[in-house]
């Protein structure tokens, strides 16, 4: 039996945009929500349409829903990083979170939102250990002391390893059913078998339930992502060699007028010692003439 990516824009839509159980599963495993707070029941909404990063337009996959005590989540899937996601994700969250005024409520009235955003990248180099990251509006000298109403929660995969995690259990399970399940997967775990739902989101990853105009798209989905990640890496490529270029120029450009700067001061000084040895010979009863030779 082979399985597919559940990382793919087609996989990860089958697995928690049409199943809300599921998505639900994972959102209490995630989210750092209060205790006696968990999602109880969730409604999907349809996806907004933001900002697109440029040259990563396809890269983002992402999940929309409400609960029933309306509080909103944004979960999206990201396959390449640029500075620029973390904008969008703001920008996201923040117009989810103005947009209930539209609705009626009072300012009293609104619900928190929650960003949760699966990076499959590193974006914290300098810090290996560390691939969970919750942001959320706190007093700078009392975090104690917050504002509820925006949280943002970023998972950098490739970090992930099971042993980093020693709470929650079903965390775990839905992270190594992100990291370990890749294209072309034969074997699955035995433990992610014993789970109900993590079982049946690995079937729903069967590449034998998917026709084949799915699978067509589920390739063409990572055609695209090489495509990008190819675009990426050139723009970056130069973007390193414009920097170096205008680095060297300018540190040449320092480095002469730094040169030119340090042999004035130089010249200055051998001129006033000369000056100054004139001065003490002429003083010592030496005529002009006898000082020039």
């Amino acid at each position: 039996m082979r399985y597919l990516d559940p990382k793919n824009d087609l996989t990860f839509k089958k697995v928690f945009g049409t199943r809300p159980h599921l998505l639900k599963s994972l959102l209490n495993a995630l989210l750092p929500l209060p205790e006696g707070e968990q999602v109880e029941k969730i409604e999907y909404l349809p996806s907004e349409l933001v900002p697109e990063i440029p040259g990563l337009k396809n890269t983002i996959v992402d999940v929309r829903c409400t609960d029933n005590n309306g509080r909103q989540f944004i979960v999206e899937m990201q396959m390449l990083w640029t500075n620029a996601f973390k904008h969008r994700v703001l920008f996201n969250a923040s117009k989810a979170y103005v947009r209930q005024i539209g609705k009626g409520v009072e300012y009293k009235g609104l619900q928190p939102v929650y960003a949760l955003s699966l990076v499959n990248e590193i974006f914290e180099p300098n810090e290996p250990e560390k691939f969970y990251h919750h942001y959320a509006i706190v007093h700078t000298e009392i975090p104690k002391r917050r504002l509820d109403g925006l949280e943002f929660i970023f998972v950098e995969l490739p970090k992930f390893k099971p042993q980093t995690i020693s709470e929650k259990k079903l965390a775990v399970l839905w992270l190594r059913f992100l990291t370990e399940i890749q294209d072309g997967t034969d074997a699955i775990p035995e433990d992610f078998l014993q789970n109900e739902l993590i079982k049946e989101a690995v079937e729903i990853l069967q590449e034998s339930s998917l026709s084949t105009q799915e699978l067509e798209t589920y390739d063409k989905y990572w055609d695209i992502i090489r495509t990008e990640r190819a675009i990426k890496a050139d723009s970056e490529e130069k973007g390193w060699k414009r920097g170096m270029e205008k680095g060297l120029k300018e540190g040449l450009e320092l480095g002469m007028e730094k040169g030119m700067e340090k042999g004035m001061e130089k010249g200055m000084d051998l001129g006033m010692q000369m000056t100054l040895q004139m001065i003490q010979l002429f003083n010592e009863g030496n005529s002009i003439d006898d000082i020039q030779h």
